[in-house]
């Protein structure tokens, strides 16, 4: 691929966003900004009906086919440019076996956000469509500390992505090990990652680079899903590890050193990406190169 080429085209101002959700409910008050949020950025906004419930479970944003339903529309409208996901949570994997997987593939518009999406954007990277793991409305944007995460998602989607760039550098950290490897960047919350084991929806695995973060488990059940990661086969197979944020619960610097050190590929550790902040845009399903001495990723 030269290098210059757009792997991700510019999100041009006017641009029509599908604001969907496809997992968990908005907080009180998380909603009603939406609309104006985008507008401020050059942008209009639908908010489909998932967005307003009513929730079936209280985890769970709307019935499961309103979100089946809302996947499809935001896929297929002619009049739509982008998919943005109102916020995370749980409840995307209830949707796989009911969405048509020809007609998403058909559509080649972005899937932004993070978190239970990363069942989403497993989807997007078995049809060989770029999606980005990024900052959320609901979950993310406005709130104190997160502004500069959202001001690099909106200044990524006014210029895009393209062959070449360098999309972000690690921070030093002592699990960082060996040197480059190149592969498709896969992946994004850990836990939602180990529930596609066993599935026909996992993404392929060897020569990928992995990136993982998640939040609110606590260090046995990080231990349990690298575990199972192992014994699936995983780490043993991909190219290379991204490791992002762990927070939300006691810090599983010990169980992550005790599998990390083990592993044969190359480990970037410290990758600004996750559900502590930094939280930057990182595109996934495209083809990358991790430098570990540099610490960085660059596409291409």
């Amino acid at each position: 691929m030269a290098a210059g080429e757009f792997l991700i085209p510019p999100l041009r101002p006017g641009a029509h966003i599908a604001v969907i959700a496809p997992a968990g409910p908005p907080g009180p008050g998380r909603l009603e900004p939406v609309e104006g949020w985008m507008r401020e950025r050059g942008y209009k906004a639908s908010l489909l009906p998932s967005c307003f419930g009513p929730p079936p479970l209280d985890f769970l944003a709307a019935p499961d086919h309103v979100r089946v339903a809302d996947v499809h529309e935001a896929f297929s409208h002619p009049g739509y440019d982008a998919v943005l996901a109102l916020r995370g949570g749980s409840g995307c994997i209830r949707l796989l076996d009911g969405l048509d997987l020809g007609w998403l593939a058909s559509s080649p518009r972005l899937l932004i956000g993070y978190s239970d999406l990363t069942v989403l954007h497993a989807l997007r990277t078995n049809a060989g469509i770029p999606s980005l793991h990024a900052p959320m409305p609901a979950s993310d944007w406005g709130l104190p500390g997160a502004e500069a995460d959202t001001e690099a998602l909106f200044g990524r989607l006014a210029s895009g992505w393209r062959a070449g760039d360098v999309i972000g550098q690690a921070e030093p950290h002592p699990l960082s090990h060996g040197g480059g490897a190149r592969g498709l960047l896969i992946g994004g919350n850990l836990a939602m990652f180990c529930a596609l084991l066993g599935t026909p929806f996992l993404p392929a695995i060897d020569g990928a680079l992995l990136f993982v973060e998640d939040i609110s488990e606590e260090p046995h059940r990080v231990d349990r899903l690298l575990t199972q990661l192992r014994l699936a086969g995983v780490l043993d197979r991909i190219a290379g590890l991204v490791v992002g944020s762990f927070s939300g619960a006691a810090p599983p610097d010990a169980v992550l050193a005790d599998h990390l050190s083990r592993l044969r590929c190359p480990v970037l550790a410290g990758w600004p990406a996750g559900h502590a902040q930094p939280n930057r845009p990182l595109p996934l399903g495209i083809t990358a190169r991790m430098e570990v001495t540099a610490r960085t990723l660059t596409l291409g």
